[in-house]
């Protein structure tokens, strides 16, 4: 459906994006995930035709990514771009017009993208009554309203609070259902986890890894995670070293990586004689992957 092969680019000299290359597969939703400068807006850019890579390709359907084939995507930016004072239909009316919607085809249209987006009794509301997951749902709609193939979103639930939350994520897999493929950059890793069947990790401009969350656990070689607080920090590192563990810390205290999953009473006794305070365990996740990977590209 959508495929970024050997995608280059660089400011003033400075890359920003170096070789980065993935596809998209219909019915599909595709995390992309990298911290503050990795080079997700400039690639979110390229994806929507509004920059030129300095090397590589976009391919939508198996055609070159074009001023033509553009309105195959649809695109939710991270701030809402909508018009406050008009209401949610005149919102939509005023951009599938943009678009290019047939005017016979724009009064049902309008209906069918607020109903599905759980507004179709706010048709007539202004857009500034609206609370703020109303409103990024208003700009899902909006970006639904001429019919895309491909769904581009830009943090789709950030500043929103856990119940808006939730809802965007509901709307997002109700898309996926229909058959719409789906990329996503985020901060958020549990909505990486809970959303999308594909993640991507951006690091300096490189796709340092991609695959979905099963494919992406072998990068961690342990099966769980184990969290000890304890008053000698260095007693506990020292036991830890002679068993074979490895440390890295995600929180407060220590954390170490089991090759195999352990009962507590199993792990305690590793540690027997030692002060600890608390002790936790828990299944490699996406965050330990993500800080792993990108603790190996700075390396």
């Amino acid at each position: 459906m959508l495929a970024v092969e050997n995608l280059h680019k660089a400011y003033a000299g400075r890359p920003a994006l170096r070789g980065v290359q993935f596809s998209l597969q219909p019915g599909e939703v595709y995390a992309l995930l990298g911290p503050n400068g990795a080079g997700k807006t400039t690639l979110v850019n390229i994806l929507c035709h509004l920059l030129k890579p300095d090397q590589g390709h976009v391919w939508l359907q198996g055609q070159p990514l074009s001023n033509r084939n553009r309105c195959w995507l649809g695109v939710v930016p991270q701030e809402n771009l909508l018009y406050r004072h008009l209401t949610c239909g005149e919102n939509l009316d005023f951009f599938a017009r943009l678009y290019g919607v047939p005017a016979p085809l724009r009064p049902q249209r309008i209906r069918s993208c607020l109903q599905q987006v759980g507004l179709g009794a706010r048709q007539h509301s202004v857009a500034h009554t609206l609370s703020g997951g109303m409103l990024r749902r208003l700009s899902i709609a909006i970006a639904l309203v001429h019919q895309p193939k491909v769904l581009i979103l830009d943090e789709p639930t950030a500043g929103l609070d856990v119940e808006a939350r939730f809802e965007v994520w509901e709307l997002l897999n109700t898309c996926r259902q229909s058959g719409m493929t789906l990329l996503m950059t985020t901060h958020l890793l549990e909505e990486a986890e809970r959303v999308c069947q594909r993640i991507g990790i951006l690091y300096q401009g490189r796709l340092e890894a991609e695959g979905s969350l099963d494919e992406l656990r072998p990068l961690i070689p342990a099966r769980e995670v184990v969290h000890i607080q304890t008053p000698d920090e260095l007693g506990v590192q020292d036991r830890a070293v002679h068993l074979g563990l490895t440390q890295r810390r995600y929180s407060q205290g220590l954390s170490f990586w089991l090759p195999e999953v352990l009962t507590l009473e199993a792990i305690l006794a590793q540690f027997q004689g030692l002060p600890i305070t608390s002790i936790a365990r828990q299944p490699v996740q996406l965050e330990h992957i993500y800080l792993e990977v990108t603790r190996q590209s700075r390396a």
